[in-house]
């Protein structure tokens, strides 16, 4: 690694300078078809394998390109859980309808803002969008599991509220992975700029589906599976 490559200069470290590329990559193309060696050329990196240097390999670049944005949505997603709790605190929390959308609008909002961040957001919109839909989903990197994490907060808040059924069948983590999805796609659109529709929307279709019964056709189906 050259001295060029490891300054601070006007442009920001080679570090920020790679994440930075990735982003504006990922925004155009996703990110499971971009090479960390197009990442360190468009970051103007001497060295062809600068991206591997700072981030040892693709996982690596992808946990830290998630770290640079899970700092300010988990904030956001605190402050609007603690206003939750408080609300139901204060018995102003209205009914199990009124609480799912409230905390369906935890999950989309901050997140949602992504969208009014450029090739910064949206590079991070289908990086997450990415994870969830491989064929195993990836959420180690997302930080969904950690503990203190706003997103096991957001789980067990919501877990009362919801069919029982439903919450051995994974349906948070549906909805989660068809939020991120919804917003990758959005991020993707050309010639958009405002969002509040569009983000309205998708908060009241997170809370059908949070709220929506389990049929009796899926729980037939799901005593079958448990009795083989």
């Amino acid at each position: 690694m050259t001295d060029t490559d490891t300054r601070t200069d006007g442009r920001g470290d080679t570090r920020s300078r790679l994440l930075d590329a990735a982003e504006a990559l990922f925004a155009e193309r996703g990110s499971e078809s971009v090479s960390l060696r197009e990442i360190g050329r468009a970051a103007g990196a001497r060295n062809v394998i600068a991206a591997q240097y700072w981030f040892t390999d693709r996982d690596g670049l992808l946990k830290a390109l998630i770290d640079r944005h899970r700092p300010e949505i988990e904030a956001a997603r605190h402050a609007l859980l603690d206003e939750y709790e408080a609300a139901l605190a204060a018995g102003t929390a209205g009914d199990a309808d009124a609480r799912i959308a409230a905390l369906a609008g935890a999950l989309v909002r901050p997140s949602a803002v992504k969208l009014d961040q450029g090739a910064s957001g949206a590079g991070y919109l289908r990086t997450v969008a990415d994870l969830l839909t491989r064929p195993e989903p990836q959420t180690e990197p997302l930080g969904y599991d950690v503990e203190g994490g706003s997103i096991l907060r957001w789980r067990a808040l919501l877990e009362p509220l919801l069919d029982p059924d439903a919450v051995v069948l994974h349906r948070r983590f549906h909805v989660i992975r068809f939020v991120d999805v919804e917003l990758a796609q959005r991020a993707r659109a050309p010639g958009r700029r405002d969002h509040r529709l569009f983000v309205s929307q998708l908060v009241d279709s997170a809370a059908g589906l949070l709220s929506a019964r389990t049929s009796e056709e899926t729980r037939r189906l799901r005593a079958e599976r448990n009795e083989r």
